[in-house]
């Protein structure tokens, strides 16, 4: 009896133990195995741990581009734990097999200059790069954003997601070519830094459009990547938001939902309202205090080319916003204010909005002073500039597709200013 009890004993201590120890993936090989059958294959090839470029001119433009593949994803999945796109994204786990991507060096492209194919039934993605921009970094490490988010799952035939993809790509280019977040990484590969690909004519200048537009020749889905800058870098230090916005604006996604992106980050800032989060978000935009260095510097430098033509004078320090320029959903106006001393503003509208006064020192110094019901004031000293920022945020989320807008999306925001001690 005595036997058996300590065998009783010994079994539930073991099955206790397996039961507290928490299951990890599978530590994913060094070199990862070759896919040949994804993307079409070929004969000719050359491989780096996590990738394969077929049919390159030359080794040295493969090895430039390999370099800069395994720099990227150093930094993304290596230091930010992005899911590998060499796991397939139909697994539901993490243990492999670890595949290479594949890249293609392709002659020509309809209308693009690179773009990501994928094989659905296994669930990975390839690259496809047109030979001159091979060695291209903006390009290529775009379409491997792609990749990425193919690798992580939720949002694959999630149509609301679809003009952000985009989105993300170009935050991915930009990241690795700017950010210390990828400093380690280029560092580690000898790959430069790079000028920013921010578009700040689009971005402010058609800050009125919805946050992310993928509407046709129009639509910001593109240029719209500063808002993860502003999200990951979180200058504003709210709860939930930060580094680990990537990869959780993918893996806390409602699977199978069809919701927008939005949603997931107002689920991730919580108990912070997303609308106040994007409220500030375009308070920061109005001199690019985002926490990107050249962004800010290039905006120092060209800001007198943007458009800010937003407001109509309706006499008296009373304004009225075009109708053309009226912000939509999530979009916001920024309006250059001229004077100095105490400055006040009452800004009225039908429906909800975040409105901010924003004070720049001739430092570089920022105060930012939210309106409360629409009304506010700052003092702005000798040397310094402001402006203000409307932005339209309806108290409840709308399920939009960029690539579709409703009508409700695509409804302005009708406002009033009225203005003492400045004008515009």
């Amino acid at each position: 009896m005595l036997r058996i009890e300590l065998l009783l004993s010994l079994w539930l201590a073991i099955a206790c133990s397996a039961a507290a120890t928490p299951v990890v993936a599978a530590a994913p090989p060094p070199d990862f195995t070759p896919n040949p059958s994804i993307g079409g294959g070929g004969s000719k090839y050359k491989d780096s741990s996590h990738f394969r470029v077929y049919n390159a001119v030359n080794d040295s433009v493969a090895n430039v581009l390999l370099n800069t593949l395994e720099s990227a994803y150093s930094c993304f999945v290596g230091s930010q734990g992005w899911r590998s796109p060499g796991l397939s994204f139909k697994s539901e786990n993490d243990d492999g097999p670890f595949y290479k991507t594949n890249v293609y060096d392709v002659a020509s492209l309809p209308g693009a200059a690179a773009n990501t194919g994928t094989d659905m039934s296994k669930g990975f993605s390839f690259l496809n790069v047109v030979t001159q921009y091979m060695s291209t970094p903006a390009v290529f490490v775009h379409e491997f954003g792609h990749a990425m988010t193919y690798a992580e799952r939720y949002w694959v035939d999630q149509g609301r997601t679809g003009a952000w993809w985009e989105t993300v790509a170009n935050y991915v280019a930009d990241t690795f070519i700017t950010s210390p977040l990828c400093a380690d990484a280029r560092s580690k590969y000898n790959q430069p830094t790079g000028d920013t690909l921010i578009e700040l004519k689009k971005v402010i200048g058609d800050s009125f459009q919805v946050i992310v537009d993928g509407t046709k020749d129009s639509g910001n889905y593109y240029q719209a990547w500063p808002f993860f800058t502003y999200l990951i870098n979180n200058p504003d230090n709210y709860t939930g938001l930060g580094r680990t916005v990537f990869p959780d604006v993918w893996r806390k996604y409602k699977r199978n939902s069809n919701e927008t992106p939005l949603h997931v980050l107002e689920r991730l800032a919580s108990p912070t309202k997303i609308q106040t989060v994007v409220g500030r978000y375009w308070a920061r935009m109005a001199y690019v205090d985002i926490g990107h260095t050249k962004a800010q510097a290039l905006f120092q430098q060209t800001k007198k080319t943007i458009n800010y033509a937003n407001l109509d004078s309706l006499g008296s320090g009373k304004y009225r916003v075009k109708s053309a320029r009226q912000p939509r959903y999530m979009g916001a106006n920024i309006v250059p204010l001229k004077g100095s001393g105490e400055i006040s503003t009452v800004v009225t509208a039908g429906s909800p909005f975040k409105a901010t006064l924003v004070v720049r020192s001739s430092s570089g110094a920022m105060r930012y002073t939210e309106l409360v019901n629409g009304a506010g004031k700052v003092t702005v000293g000798s040397g310094e500039e402001a402006s203000l920022v409307v932005v339209n945020t309806p108290d409840a989320l709308l399920l939009f597709d960029p690539f579709s807008l409703s009508s409700e999306a695509n409804k302005g925001l009708d406002y009033q200013v009225a203005l003492t001690g400045a004008s515009i």
